[in-house]
């Protein structure tokens, strides 16, 4: 339905009936009011599946956790998980020793996500970037959550986790998954 509304602006028909437009036998056709009722359904259901789909997220993490954070990628592509989002991170590093422009880099994927997932490990506390990257989620308004592998989180959190008191979860789909909804929304 969608392509017929298009087509009638385009050839700027605003008139009660929009007979004819596919072709065929004539007769019939879609009132105007008709369509703009499909129109706001299509677009309601459109809304309905993208909340429901995935988030958009940016993971936070140390260079040495690269095979754990893959395997997260990994596990939020299958589809028999429901784990669902959309990973906007970095994937290889940039190639480059210019700090301001690797900070610009990494702000315009943030800026593509509502929330940030930070890896939580010795080497994320410790990580100069991994505690940028949770400030400035923070300042773009972004959700953040904290997430680690194991019984307990690691004895040391990044310091900007423990200054913005940052929910942190263990690593489990489903608490993962309301983690990133409740950040999404409380953002």
């Amino acid at each position: 339905m969608r392509i017929l509304y298009f087509m009638c602006r385009n050839s700027g028909e605003n008139s009660a009936r929009l007979g004819g437009v596919m072709g065929g036998s004539g007769g019939g056709g879609i009132s105007y009011s008709h369509l703009k009722q499909l129109e706001a359904k299509a677009k309601k259901s459109l809304q309905d599946a993208a909340s429901s789909e995935g988030r958009h997220v940016f993971i936070s993490f140390a260079h040495e956790d690269l095979n754990d954070v893959n395997l997260l990628r990994g596990q939020a592509k299958n589809e028999k998980s429901d784990l669902v989002f959309d990973d906007y991170s970095v994937k290889e590093p940039f190639d480059s020793e210019n700090a301001d422009y690797i900070r610009q880099k990494i702000r315009e994927k943030i800026e593509r996500t509502s929330v940030t997932v930070v890896y939580l490990t010795k080497d994320s506390a410790s990580s100069s970037w991994v505690n940028w990257e949770i400030k400035e989620s923070i300042k773009l308004g972004k959700g953040v959550v904290g997430m680690y592998k194991g019984d307990n989180p690691p004895s040391k959190l990044p310091a900007a986790i423990v200054d913005s008191g940052c929910k942190v979860v263990k690593w489990s789909h489903e608490e993962l998954t309301k983690a990133i909804e409740h950040a999404c929304k409380n953002r």
